[in-house]
């Protein structure tokens, strides 16, 4: 009996210990799955901005941009990607009627996206116009971006920009009570992925 116990003691702790290998996995895998995905659906955005099919002229007068005045000419864009440090705001006119002011009822919502980091929930959050902000990716540690010019140097001028490098690093749902991360001292695992990003629309 007392051998018995000894195996059924082994093959008990062996167990625990491939579930809890199995769950690191799962949630390291989930963590890399998020974070690709978020930055895909951001990039494919991001290459949307500035299009504007009939082109602006950027010094009009009048309404406030980005509802902007249009002009006969397509050799002038308005400003697709205004310059942010906080929110990812990306300007669009898909449907080409001349204004991006992101009212849903003449079908603008979708023409102007914004991308925010909550750091109180741990999110990226994604609102389409003047609409609520929804999450968008969970989990997120930090989502930052730079801005650069057309020969790679990092810019603060909107008229300048013509890249944009997007950087995600999500952590795994839960902690790891036997793991310690480096930098942040806690439990959670991450994961960094980093996109540079270029607008076809931009500076044409």
């Amino acid at each position: 009996m007392a051998l018995a116990l000894v195996v059924i003691g082994a093959l008990s702790g062996a167990f625990v210990s491939q579930r809890k290998a199995f769950n690191t996995q799962e949630q390291v895998s989930e963590m890399i799955q998020g974070a690709r995905a978020a930055m895909d659906m951001i990039s494919r955005e991001v290459k949307m901005a500035g299009f504007a099919p009939t082109g602006y002229d950027e010094s009009a007068t009048g309404p406030t941009p980005p509802k902007m005045q249009r002009k006969d000419s397509t050799a002038a864009s308005f400003v697709g990607i205004p310059y942010d440090t906080t929110k990812l705001k990306i300007i669009a006119d898909l449907n080409g009627d001349g204004e991006t002011d992101g009212i849903a009822s003449d079908d603008d919502a979708n023409e102007e996206i914004i991308y925010e980091y909550d750091s109180t929930d741990k999110q990226i959050d994604r609102r389409t116009g003047s609409g609520t902000p929804q999450p968008m990716a969970e989990n997120i540690n930090s989502f930052t971006f730079e801005y650069y010019d057309g020969t790679g140097s990092t810019t603060t001028n909107v008229a300048n920009i013509r890249q944009i490098e997007i950087i995600i690093t999500a952590r795994t749902a839960d902690p790891d009570p036997n793991y310690t991360h480096p930098v942040n001292g806690n439990g959670y695992r991450t994961y960094t992925l980093a996109s540079r990003v270029t607008p076809p629309n931009l500076g044409f």
